[in-house]
């Protein structure tokens, strides 16, 4: 079965997000359509696979009978099922800030079309931010961008307070894998005094998907949420696993590393692992092969 993916996101106000719960919660198990969709009064936000028939069930069921107009949703596909289970959850943010004067339904950044980002982060005077954090941007980023340094988008307000300043920076074009941290950022800054704001429309996501790898500005891979842990140009699974230990992304140089164990450790988390720990994720590991094994011999 080839999966279908759709990534999408809202900013919109939801009267009831725990009867929109509800809803979603029985079309997507009828679908068999599994993933993560987060719902708060702000909006929603989250990515699903399953079946093409399925996946257009739920969007159409977002678009047409809750009004909630999706805009942009990225698309793409994968061989081997992305998510193991269906989580939709209630929060009190789609993407946490804990910025209140971030409200992108009142005020956002100018949005900028894959095909013009190109010459917009060429030019010397624009400021290219990535919004990510640092396990995302080690995978890969577009050339020149300033990386924040953050590990939760919460530490983004700090970064902004600390490192930008309205009178040196008149231009900031910034980025993220779908757009929906770049709407909530370009929000709390332009409420904090910045006037040129801009974000990449769709993301890196649909960056990749759109523009040729010969004429791409983007360098390396796109780290994303789900089982293909990163993906390349024309939004394919790129040679990235993540840590069974940690979570980190690791590259196929990383699983050389003597450091990494399948399923235990790699370089980014095996200093800092004691020996009880390293023990219960090798038991852990062992008792989810066993059972993946059974599985593929029922089958």
């Amino acid at each position: 079965m080839t999966w279908t993916i759709a990534a999408l996101y809202r900013f919109v106000s939801i009267a009831d997000p725990a009867a929109l719960r509800s809803a979603l919660l029985d079309l997507c198990t009828r679908e068999r359509v599994v993933g993560t969709i987060l719902i708060a009064t702000e909006g929603v936000n989250g990515t699903i696979a399953g079946p093409a028939e399925g996946i257009e069930a739920v969007l159409d069921h977002l678009d047409r009978d809750l009004a909630i107009r999706l805009g942009e949703v990225k698309f793409s596909e994968a061989a081997e099922r992305p998510f193991a289970r269906l989580r939709i959850r209630v929060r009190p943010e789609i993407i946490t800030m804990r910025a209140p004067e971030a409200d992108p339904t009142r005020l956002v950044g100018t949005y900028v079309e894959p095909a013009d980002w190109n010459a917009l982060i060429r030019d010397p005077d624009t400021l290219v931010l990535d919004t990510r954090n640092g396990y995302e941007t080690r995978v890969g980023t577009f050339a020149g961008a300033v990386d924040p340094g953050i590990d939760t988008f919460t530490e983004f307000k700090d970064f902004a307070e600390r490192e930008l300043d309205p009178a040196r920076h008149r231009r900031i074009a910034m980025f993220c894998t779908g757009g929906i941290r770049c709407e909530k950022a370009s929000s709390y800054l332009l409420a904090s005094g910045f006037e040129d704001v801009r974000h990449l429309r769709g993301g890196i996501l649909k960056y990749l998907e759109t523009v040729p790898p010969e004429q791409s500005l983007w360098e390396g891979d796109c780290y994303v949420f789900d089982n293909r842990t990163a993906v390349g140009a024309s939004v394919r699974p790129a040679n990235w696993t993540a840590c069974f230990g940690c979570g980190s992304p690791l590259s196929a140089e990383e699983r050389e590393d003597t450091r990494f164990e399948e399923g235990v450790s790699c370089p980014h988390c095996a200093p800092h692992l004691t020996e009880e720990r390293r023990s219960s994720l090798r038991q852990r590991h062992l008792q989810m092969m066993s059972a993946q094994t059974l599985k593929t011999n029922a089958g």
